[in-house]
């Protein structure tokens, strides 16, 4: 070694068989975020090309007593807030949605994994579970009056019985698509069936539940607006009723538009777990 290299070995400069700096990649805004902001223009300009074409179109190519117009929709959401009729009825919604969305996914993910190990019995009980998936579930709603009332309670256990097929028939399947190749290595590795469950099994069927759960929102939404569409007396079931009953084709719209925004802000959410969860994979295959 020359004097100049333990000079600077001594200094510092120069380790041997040290990593190499990093030097942070200096990216611009549109680098970064160009194609999520050209995405989200590009909806934007969508809705808003719909929405003008749709208020032209009013009295010109259809009935407006039918279709009504966007600007009607929107005069009818600020006369619901000012009245104070818009936000209570649903927040009222909202709970149901939630609470049954709970219920449905923790139970069809708890019951997606153990039947989904027990083979034998998940064999045996497949033809009923596919069988009571088939019922329709607006076909529910009356005997779920008469077993729990009109309440809140009928709302959200419909709302969870739209939920727990969905997720459950998901999560099955992200089970049963885990590489037996990976369980076989951590098996020869020493691993137990805690390691298997919670290193392999777990995380590889991930992509399963999250998209249960994806498919399910609208359908926690469905079944809690069927129950306040049979028998309510408040909720976004209940204005739509009474909407319709009055020939008030702008509060039909009002309601729906609302409606759209929760499954719209739910999506967002599980969106964003799934790519919390997600971010052991590659980036090509999230």
């Amino acid at each position: 070694m020359s004097a100049d290299t333990e000079a600077d070995t001594e200094a510092g400069t120069v380790t041997k068989g040290s990593a190499p700096e990093t030097v942070p990649v200096q990216r611009s805004f549109w680098a970064k975020y160009g194609t999520t902001t050209g995405v989200w223009t590009a909806r934007v300009v969508l809705v808003a090309a719909l929405l003008l074409v749709w208020q032209w179109a009013a009295d010109r190519w259809f009935d407006v007593i039918f279709t009504s117009r966007p600007s009607e929709i929107w005069n009818r959401l600020v006369q619901w807030h000012q009245d104070g009729v818009l936000w209570p009825n649903t927040w009222v919604t909202v709970q149901e949605i939630l609470y049954g969305f709970a219920l449905g996914a923790a139970a069809g993910v708890v019951l997606g994994f153990l039947l989904a190990s027990a083979t034998l019995l998940y064999r045996v009980l497949d033809p009923f579970i596919m069988a009571l998936y088939s019922i329709p579930k607006v076909a529910l709603a009356p005997l779920f009056i008469v077993w729990f009332g009109i309440g809140m309670n009928m709302k959200v256990l419909l709302a969870a019985a739209t939920v727990f097929f969905l997720v459950f028939l998901n999560t099955v399947a992200g089970v049963r698509q885990v590489d037996q190749g990976l369980i076989d290595a951590v098996r020869l590795m020493g691993g137990g069936r805690w390691h298997i469950t919670f290193k392999v099994v777990l995380p590889g069927s991930m992509t399963g539940v999250l998209t249960g759960l994806k498919v399910a929102i609208p359908y926690a939404l469905i079944g809690a607006v069927i129950g306040e569409l049979v028998a309510s007396n408040r909720g976004l079931g209940y204005l739509i009723n009474d909407a319709a009953a009055q020939f008030d084709t702008a509060g039909v719209f009002a309601t729906l538009v609302v409606l759209s925004v929760i499954a719209s802000v739910l999506n967002l959410l599980v969106g964003l777990l799934d790519r919390r969860l997600s971010r052991w994979k590659p980036v090509e295959a999230r």
